[in-house]
């Protein structure tokens, strides 16, 4: 696509009519997020319907407020806690004066956030259950809502109310009003529906709102007196919402969709018609006019807000609340123009990325949108979309995903916890929910396609200090993507599944080629050319005679039937990474454990709140280079302009050591602190406060396992700090696939030792067919047997150069479209221990002898992380 239409002169000439963009400030936008927002510098965040973001001024004008005051407990009497009364009580009518409303109207109920609004409603509504002389009530809700109001129908099955699901296009043709003798049924039902979508930021008209409490318009047939539920969460974070005209019942929202912060904080608005209605059971702290403790008598407080507020109301994040309402109101002038803003950048990004076109015609992406962004009115700042490929294809999310943030772009993937909206608009059936849920399927991990079906899509959305930048960068992403030149180059294949053959039954059983597919020949010259470091360093002494015998036995009864013309596969590289997402370290021999290489990312660096670093947020790590002395017992760890420091490889959980729980993906580790010192050492070099960690060796066994499919179901097999399994393995063949396919995107080539170190394998093998690992569901190398537990789906880390810490975007869009869709690179192993007497030892050089599987293709391990090795 040509370049004019990425133009700020484009942009502009595109707006619709009545949409301003910026908000008339002299120093214009820029300036504004310069000034408010320098944290966002060589950022794109593009996930405001996930969560606005602060500005600076909030946060000061918040903290010179809380240096400047004192601010007791509310429920107490001193001269504090009344400033803290009042300074509540003037929060309420400022957040009623933003909605256009007054305390006549409306009441303010200080929830936790949008959900536990919801919550309370269907805990206090005056349902009717079924069963009584009293028609029953109804609990009706559009599909096209989020989790927290589909959950309400939970609390409301448990009152015994049945629950009515609404489909948008069935209430838009709801219009019919009951027969008279009905209309004076008084029984309560509650009809609940998004101000806009969170899916696709698509507007529900708020006349439905009258609409349906006059009986104009009816959810279902049925006699009785109607209540709307606004979820205005998603719609009040960037239009302006006038509770004056349209007066739902219940409005609830979450603060930190508007401002960012403070989070955890949200807030029920009641018409004050229907708050004398409302049920409570519990009663809180500040609830009580009067009960006893020894009797069953309570008196609620008269006021509905205090009545509802059990215990202490947040009052501090309460407070901030005043300093966000000013600071948009100075920034932007007003939710109009926040809204005219946003429309304007959702409205071009829709119109140029809706036009993006293949050489062959197809479109680049598919938009979930029951709008054409022409109104404002009608269609919020959201963007819901799928990119496909030449063939209409669709690419999974989590790729699309990884590639964005390759270019520092923030967006949110998945469902957006709104099931409804996603099987409406990508087409997924009750029965396909269930089945991908038996798949290993569930909300919010990153399994994006399951039968060539998408289990979710691509969300951007804008906030009011989104930028035009912010736009082009996200287009100019998706064109440098899929629309250049070499994504047309024929995808890279594994190997074609090899047909078998018998052999005798007192040999194990593999599976045999006549015939492999030349797809890539390695020469013994290119072997020979890949370095080693590891001659050497870090080199245990070569195995013992009964080791080694026992080894030739095993090799000598395991033998495959040999392809015709072919040669062994043998073991070119070994490393391990002491430290998690730090430097390899490279050995031709080395001793196995438990969870695999021995003290293979045995450590890891956490930052300042106990959080595991990776590459991803600190590629300077890869600079960081661990190296293990076996006979001196300690780890060596060096990087440049820094002296040397060892650490101790004996274990230290005594009462000097400081053991805590961490978190690696979704495991949960005991680990402890390795000391100030080599904190820090890690803290000077890259420049931010860190800490290193180490797993503690007594309790390995319990807090870091895996049940592993495939293995016996009694087998625990016990992980280090590793994200998947004990090993990755790559293929020497495959990377020199790779590299020729790489190569003629970049404009200086790379070596092939540098490829082998982005993909962080610990076994490096040299196979005659490259991706020819993929078919196989067992290895056996001397002594050791491994299982294949599936294929590693790769993430940014491997466009980080591990020299030099640079990265280069290209590295991972060149194995997207090498691989057709995919960023399979290697296979995960895991030990299946050989029952000997002997320590078991991986060399290089040993022989590796595949077992063949029956599918064509292996299913990755089902996990809510990426498969990415740290």
């Amino acid at each position: 696509m040509a370049g004019e239409p990425l133009s700020f002169r484009a942009f502009l000439d595109a707006r619709p009519a009545g949409c301003e963009y910026g908000y008339g400030h002299g120093d214009g936008l820029r300036a504004l997020r310069d000034r408010e927002f320098p944290r966002l510098r060589g950022i794109t965040y593009l996930d405001h319907a996930g969560s606005a973001l602060f500005p600076e001024s909030l946060l000061k004008a918040f903290t010179d407020d809380l240096r400047n005051n004192v601010y007791g407990n509310p429920h107490s009497q001193n001269i504090s806690s009344k400033l803290t009364y009042d300074t509540i009580e003037h929060v309420r009518y400022r957040i009623l004066q933003h909605f256009h409303t007054t305390a006549e109207d409306y009441t303010i109920i200080f929830t936790s956030g949008c959900t536990a609004a919801l919550k309370l409603i269907a805990e206090s509504f005056p349902w009717i259950p079924e069963g009584t002389k009293q028609p029953s009530s109804r609990f009706c809700y559009l599909t096209d809502s989020h989790t927290s109001v589909v959950g309400m129908r939970g609390i409301t099955a448990s009152m015994n109310v049945l629950s009515v699901p609404i489909k948008p296009k069935d209430i838009l043709v709801a219009k019919s009003r009951l027969p008279a003798e009905e209309q004076n049924c008084t029984t309560p039902h509650l009809f609940s529906y998004p101000a806009q979508s969170n899916f696709s930021g698509t507007k529900y008209p708020l006349s439905w709102i009258q609409d349906i409490k006059s009986g104009r318009l009816c959810p279902i047939k049925l006699p009785g007196k109607w209540f709307v539920l606004l979820d205005a969460a998603s719609y009040v974070s960037t239009s302006p919402l006038d509770l004056g005209v349209h007066q739902a019942d219940f409005i609830p929202i979450s603060f930190y969709k508007i401002f960012g912060f403070p989070t955890g904080l949200g807030a029920l608005l009641v018409n004050n018609r229907i708050a004398p209605l409302l049920r409570k059971t519990y009663f809180g702290g500040g609830t009580a006019a009067a009960y006893l403790a020894g009797e069953d008598f309570y008196f609620p407080r008269k006021s509905i807000a205090e009545r509802f507020e059990d215990g202490t109301v947040s009052f501090l994040d309460i407070i901030a609340l005043k300093h966000g309402f000013d600071v948009l109101e100075k920034l932007t002038g007003g939710m109009e123009k926040i809204k005219q803003h946003t429309f304007a950048l959702a409205h071009y990004t829709y119109t140029v990325l809706s036009n993006l076109k293949y050489a062959n015609g197809a479109p680049v992406v598919r938009i979930y949108s029951d709008t054409d962004f022409s109104n404002p009115d009608a269609q919020g700042p959201i963007i819901n979309f799928n990119v496909l490929d030449e063939n209409g294809q669709v690419l999974g999310f989590s790729q699309v995903d990884s590639m964005a943030s390759l270019h520092n772009i923030h967006v949110r993937t998945g469902c957006f916890c709104n099931t409804g909206a996603c099987q409406m608009h990508l087409d997924i059936s009750n029965e396909d929910i269930q089945r991908n849920l038996q798949a290993g399927h569930v909300c919010g991990d990153n399994i994006d396609l399951l039968d060539g079906r998408p289990t979710g899509s691509v969300r951007i959305s804008f906030g009011y200090m989104s930028s035009f930048e912010d736009a082009q960068t996200f287009l100019n992403f998706i064109i440098a993507t899929r629309l250049s030149n070499s994504d047309a180059e024929i995808p890279l294949q594994s190997v074609t599944k090899l047909p078998t053959e018998c052999v005798p039954d007192d040999h194990l059983s593999f599976n045999k080629a006549d015939k492999l597919s030349p797809i890539l020949q390695i020469s013994d010259r290119e072997l020979r050319n890949i370095p080693s470091e590891a001659e050497t360093t870090g080199s245990k002494q070569p195995p013992e005679p009964e080791a080694e015998s026992m080894r030739a036995a095993v090799s000598e009864t395991a033998v495959p039937t040999c392809r015709k013309g072919g040669k062994p596969i043998t073991v070119a590289k070994i490393y391990l990474y002491p430290i998690k997402s730090c430097s390899a370290f490279e050995v031709t021999e080395w001793p196995v454990g438990n969870q695999g290489l021995l003290y293979d990312r045995n450590w890891m660096v956490v930052n300042q709140n106990g959080v595991c670093m990776t590459q991803k947020q600190e590629p300077r790590l890869c600079l960081v280079n661990p190296s293990i002395d076996l006979k001196e017992k300690i780890m060596v760890i060096q990087a440049e302009g820094m002296d040397p420091i060892s650490v101790p490889l004996e274990d230290n959980t005594g009462k000097e050591a400081v053991t805590c729980e961490s978190k690696v993906c979704s495991h949960r580790v005991k680990t402890y602190d390795c000391g100030e010192r080599i904190a820090g050492w890690l803290s000077t070099f890259l420049g931010r406060p860190c800490h290193l960690i180490r797993q503690s060796s007594d309790t390995k066994s319990k807090s870091h396992q895996k049940n592993t499919k495939g293995l016996s179901s009694a087998t625990n097999i016990s992980l280090s700090l590793v994200n998947e399994a004990q090993y990755l393995l790559i293929n020497v063949a495959s990377i020199l696939q790779l590299k020729e396919h790489i190569s003629a995107r970049l404009k200086e080539p790379l070596e092939i030792e540098e490829l082998i170190r982005r993909f962080r394998a610990n076994i490096v093998i040299s196979a005659p067919e490259s991706f020819e690992e993929e078919e196989w569901v067992e290895i056996s190398i001397g002594a050791l047997q491994f299982q294949v537990v599936g294929p590693c789906s790769r993430c940014q880390i491997i466009c980080i150069d591990q020299q030099s810490g640079e990265r280069n975007k290209e590295i991972l869009q060149s194995l997207s479209a090498a691989r057709g869709r995919k960023t399979n690179f290697g296979i995960y192993l895991m030990n299946q221990p050989f029952c000997s007497s002997f320590s078991d030892t991986l060399s290089v050089g040993s022989q590796v002898l595949p077992v063949l599987k029956e599918n064509t293709e292996i299913q990755p391990p089902t996990s809510s992380e990426e498969k990415c090795s740290g």
